[in-house]
């Protein structure tokens, strides 16, 4: 008899984002004539980068001809383009990455996802709270993890609260842990950790001998000049911390899918005998074994946003986001309601009005009163209960026909 694995068991019984369709669809199916506003799952609406769309067809016309066609790539990546990301993203930066210490992966949800791999499962975890569900539930279907408790926790994870009290800024727990998951902007409050937050990180990582899984996903879009855009502006980092990117949000890659993961050369874990051993070796073994690389149509696709055109025209992609994410806070604020996030990122972290007894309450409300979908903070975890995120990833016609319907 094929046993299951149980741990998928201990999950609650659908993932955040499945639940939100699910009860759009039963609305929409019950109001077919009412226009919906999708403020939730943070999917891109704009189109790619002309850059990259005439990339790609003159990749797909490579691959057409005998002469230029490709079968199997590098499973770590094309160097032409890991050669741009360590030029662009970090030497122009000052920060110390090397191209081979970058590997091209189909987006940074399946590497935060799939890192966790690489650990031992009695390694001690802390993560965020609200957080990402991907750091979470991974970790949980891997058997890292008790069961789930009555307030929302599992059993054997340290929660790091992100809450409006600690300026969603947690300070390194007292006990310790061996991975701990950062991530800045953070996904979904909308928040960012400033220098002197991640020095203390470095700090604790260095002290406890522990992993930062850094998620930079939405790097991009940091405006304020004292903010990070990489762990490794911290002095010390490259000997304790991953870092996740995407293409995702940055050049509307959602649908096209690429990312990549930054694993130095000098940063090790122990064996059980103690021993080091190099976790880029240990990665590199997990990815070349699972993953049979990202297509070369997308990657040449992804480089060519490294062109002084493409700069320009992903900053005018982003910009348009974060217009949109002006509008809704300061729209929202002026109605009266408590808002965070929003400068930095591409979302806005909304208190709930006092009389709304649960997120989840609020989401239906604003689902059939305002035709508007956001996504309950409580589906994040408990500590974003009492919150809903709104995210700037619409039109700009819809962004600001949504924040009417919200001021009444």
């Amino acid at each position: 008899m094929a046993r299951i694995n149980e741990n998928y068991l201990k999950l609650p019984g659908a993932y955040l984002f499945s639940e939100v369709g699910k009860r759009a669809a039963k609305f929409q199916k019950e109001n077919p004539d009412a226009k919906i506003i999708r403020l939730g799952i943070g999917d891109v609406t704009r189109p790619l980068p002309q850059v990259c769309i005439d990339a790609m067809k003159a990749a797909a016309d490579e691959m057409g001809k005998v002469e230029t066609f490709r079968g199997y790539g590098p499973e770590q990546g094309y160097p032409f383009l890991r050669e741009k990301i360590a030029e662009f993203n970090y030497t122009k930066r000052g920060l110390d990455v090397k191209a081979d210490e970058i590997f091209i992966s189909d987006g940074s949800k399946c590497d935060c996802g799939n890192i966790q791999e690489i650990f031992s499962l009695d390694c001690k975890i802390a993560l965020g709270d609200p957080v990402y569900p991907v750091y979470n539930d991974s970790n949980v279907m891997a058997g890292r993890t008790g069961n789930l408790k009555a307030d929302g926790h599992f059993e054997g994870i340290v929660y790091l609260p992100y809450t409006a009290e600690n300026n969603f800024s947690p300070e390194p727990p007292a006990e310790k842990v061996d991975m701990v998951y950062l991530c800045s902007p953070n996904n979904p409050t909308g928040t960012v950790l400033n220098k002197a937050a991640l020095e203390k990180w470095v700090a604790y990582a260095k002290e406890n001998d522990a992993v930062i899984l850094y998620d930079a996903a939405y790097a991009a879009y940091i405006t304020e000049e004292n903010i990070p855009r990489s762990i490794y502006e911290v002095e010390g980092a490259r000997d304790v911390a991953i870092e996740f990117r995407s293409f995702s949000k940055t050049a509307g890659f959602t649908g096209t899918r690429c990312g990549y993961i930054v694993i130095p050369e000098g940063l090790t874990g122990t064996t059980a005998t103690g021993e080091r051993v190099p976790l880029k070796k240990l990665w590199a073994r997990r990815h070349t074994t699972k993953f049979n690389g990202t297509s070369y149509i997308t990657q040449r696709g992804a480089a060519a946003i490294y062109s002084d055109e493409g700069q320009a025209q992903v900053k005018e992609l982003v910009n348009y986001y974060l217009e949109n994410a002006r509008i809704i806070r300061e729209s929202l604020s002026a109605a009266g309601l408590k808002t965070y996030g929003g400068i930095n990122a591409p979302y806005i972290w909304l208190k709930t009005p006092d009389d709304i007894p649960s997120s989840w309450d609020f989401f239906d409300k604003l689902l059939h009163e305002k035709h508007i979908i956001g996504t309950p903070g409580a589906g994040f975890g408990p500590c974003g209960e009492g919150y809903l995120r709104l995210t700037s990833f619409n039109s700009r016609e819809n962004t600001i026909e949504a924040c009417k319907r919200l001021k009444k």
